[in-house]
C-alpha cells in the first residue's frame, strides 16, 4: 500500500537526501529508476508517515529491507537494530572500500545493515563501478 505525503514533506525529503538512497547512498541518477519513499520503522509495525521516520531509498533496498526493522551482526552473531538514516550519520558507521563501489559497515549496526537490504547487490555494484570510471564519486 502507498501512503499519501504531502508535496511539502516529500520536498523536506528530497532536500535531506539528496536524491540519494539513504542506505546505499547511491544517487538516483546512478540506479536509473527514480527514488522510493521508505519508513525506516515500517507502518505494519506501528512506524509514522513523518519526516523523522520517512528517508528516500532506491527500490533495491527498499526490496530487500521490506520490513525489517534489525538483523543479525554477522561478525558477534548478536542481533541489533538496522541504521536509522534520520538517528545516525552515514559517514560513522559505512565507509566505501578502495575502488567506490563497496559499502563497508563499520559498526555491528551497520555489519548488519549492509546486508539486510542488500547494499552490495551485485547490480548496483556494477553500476557504480560503471559510473566511478566516468568520475562519478561517492557522496560525502
Amino acid at each position: 500500500m502507498s501512503t499519501y505525503l504531502p508535496s511539502e514533506l516529500r520536498e523536506r525529503l528530497v532536500e535531506a537526501d539528496n536524491r540519494h538512497c539513504a542506505y546505499c547512498h547511491t544517487k538516483e541518477i546512478n540506479t536509473g529508476q527514480p527514488m522510493t519513499v521508505d519508513h525506516v520503522i515500517p507502518e505494519s509495525r506501528g512506524g509514522l508517515s513523518e519526516f523523522g521516520n520517512l528517508c528516500f531509498c532506491c527500490r533495491r533496498c527498499n526490496e530487500f529491507k521490506g520490513s525489517k526493522t534489525e538483523a543479525e551482526d554477522p561478525v558477534t552473531g548478536e542481533v541489533v537494530l538496522l541504521y536509522h538514516p534520520r538517528r545516525q550519520n552515514w559517514h560513522e558507521h559505512f565507509a566505501w572500500d578502495e575502488t567506490g563501489s563497496l559499502i563497508v559497515g563499520l559498526t555491528a549496526v551497520e555489519r548488519a545493515t549492509v546486508p539486510a537490504p542488500n547494499m552490495n547487490d551485485l547490480i548496483i555494484v556494477a553500476a557504480r563501478r560503471r559510473w566511478v570510471s566516468v568520475g562519478w564519486h561517492p557522496p560525502e
